[in-house]
């Protein structure tokens, strides 16, 4: 099999993908200012480029990884269980801070959208960006968007929340992980999750389920903002 055949099929997407991102886990533990999914996304972006790879045929592979993007969120249920009763006693602050933190994502990117002069397929494209992945790609999709610039924007979003969130909630003076859970996974859905549970469990647990009720929550608003916008 030559390397034209190889990169054509399924595994070469797969491959590619779990081997950048292990070297992009080196990298980061030597630089932590990196972070491995920038990372990882450069070195895929370099691969392809290199070996003049089409997107189409790296995603048969990489689609295999999307489809465990569902049974990760599914097991962010771990911890959020084992905080139940915790979450219960402060459910009203955090279902506050769900929906004023779900409303504030879309009217801004809507904002930012029609201020840059953008089309509505744009504005659809980009109000869903600050929740979960395949959430966010299927109310792309469904309202007329453009899902592989969704799933971009969903990246940077959680990548800029990653990187900058902890710091300026610091600097805002937030403290408490209950405060700090609910604006990461409001805002930076799955890989705020994941940078915030490194520090605190009980964070980490309220995240993931500010991430769900975000998902859940703009969904639900996103049906008359369609129907607007139709």
């Amino acid at each position: 099999m030559t390397l034209a055949d190889f990169t054509e099929q399924p595994v070469f997407g797969l491959t590619l993908t779990v081997v950048a991102y292990a070297l992009a886990l080196q990298i980061h533990k030597r630089w932590g200012a990196l972070h491995p999914l920038l990372v990882c996304s450069v070195l895929i972006v370099a691969v392809l480029l290199l070996l003049h790879v089409p997107y189409e045929s790296y995603r048969q592979g990489a689609d295999f990884i999307v489809f465990l993007l569902g049974p990760a969120t599914v097991a962010l249920g771990v911890p959020l269980y084992k905080n139940a009763r915790k979450i219960k006693s402060m459910l009203l602050p955090i279902a506050t801070g769900i929906t004023v933190g779900s409303i504030s994502a879309l009217l801004l990117s809507a904002a930012l959208a029609w201020g840059l002069g953008g089309s509505r397929e744009l504005i659809v494209t980009m109000m869903p960006k600050s929740v979960t992945s395949p959430v966010a790609l299927e109310i792309s999709k469904q309202a007329g968007g453009l899902p592989e610039l969704t799933a971009v924007l969903t990246v940077l979003t959680g990548l800029i929340g990653s990187v900058l969130g902890p710091s300026l909630l610091r600097w805002a003076g937030v403290r408490d992980d209950i405060s700090i859970g609910t604006a990461m996974g409001t805002a930076a859905h799955g890989i705020g999750t994941a940078r915030i549970i490194r520090d605190s469990e009980l964070a980490g647990s309220i995240s993931g389920f500010a991430m769900g009720a975000a998902a859940i929550l703009t969904s639900v608003l996103f049906i008359p903002v369609y129907i607007w916008l139709s």
